[in-house]
């Protein structure tokens, strides 16, 4: 009887060996996506600009250790108000890997339409666009039925490449238990603000969440952009989507 048993189990051993190994079963993980607005910019006339829009994002890890990506993005604005915006991927900070550029958008105010163009598919898609004209603060105090607070600070004037800044810096706290925190949730956000652009030059958010990022409008210059920098890229396709577009029924 042993050896019958015995044989049995060598024979499940030797078509084990001879089976392929399984991979074990499970189902796919979306992962998680970033984003980092960059500098926002509103669609004034008679305020060109162009320039770069630098993000530095530095988060700290549960292990003490630090993970620092960096990104460059063109933006432009005409003096029709017309803008002009990329959205490019992170790369390690101080690599010399180039941000790759994933879309790119079109914004005009007196069309009143918002084009975004994708890389990957080389497809446009062209949707209503409402302007804004102007930035809307939120007043300092309790907010979101005193669940929040806002404290807001005077930094006074500085200058930075040249242009004249006014400094801001806002605090605020979010009470315990409203986003899932054990404890008081503390972010600040500086702002150095160009009154004659109508954006920031700078900004600073500290986050405990989302570690600290560093905005920045670099290489600017107030001359006019080149008028094909808002024209639809050769060799793609455009997708009207705008409801005004839409023919009547």
């Amino acid at each position: 009887m042993k050896r019958h048993v015995s044989f049995f189990l060598a024979g499940l051993v030797l078509i084990a060996a001879g089976l392929p190994a399984q991979t074990p079963a499970r189902a796919p993980d979306g992962g998680t996506t970033y984003h980092v607005d960059g500098v926002d910019l509103l669609p004034l006339p008679g305020m060109p600009l162009t320039g770069k829009s630098s993000i530095q994002w530095t988060r700290s890890l549960e292990d003490g250790s630090t993970v620092t990506v960096h990104l460059e993005a063109n933006l432009a604005r005409d003096s029709a108000g017309r803008m002009y915006r990329e959205r490019r991927s992170f790369v390690p900070a101080g690599s010399d890997l180039q941000p790759r550029l994933s879309e790119i958008l079109l914004f005009d105010p007196t069309a009143r339409t918002r084009t975004v163009c994708t890389v990957a598919t080389k497809k446009c898609v062209v949707s209503d666009y409402i302007p804004r004209r102007q930035f809307a603060l939120q007043r300092p105090g309790p907010f979101a039925n005193n669940t929040r607070f806002l404290a807001r600070e005077d930094l006074g004037t500085d200058v930075i490449d040249g242009m004249n800044v006014v400094g801001t810096r806002e605090t605020t706290t979010i009470n315990p238990g409203v986003v899932g925190n054990d404890r008081p949730l503390v972010s600040t956000r500086e702002f150095w603000y160009d009154a004659a652009l109508r954006t920031n030059l700078a900004v600073t958010r500290i986050d405990p969440r989302e570690g600290k990022q560093v905005i920045r409008l670099i290489d600017l210059s107030l001359s006019e952009p080149d008028p094909h920098t808002f024209d639809i890229p050769d060799g793609y396709t455009v997708l009207e989507q705008r409801v005004s577009a839409a023919p009547e029924k």
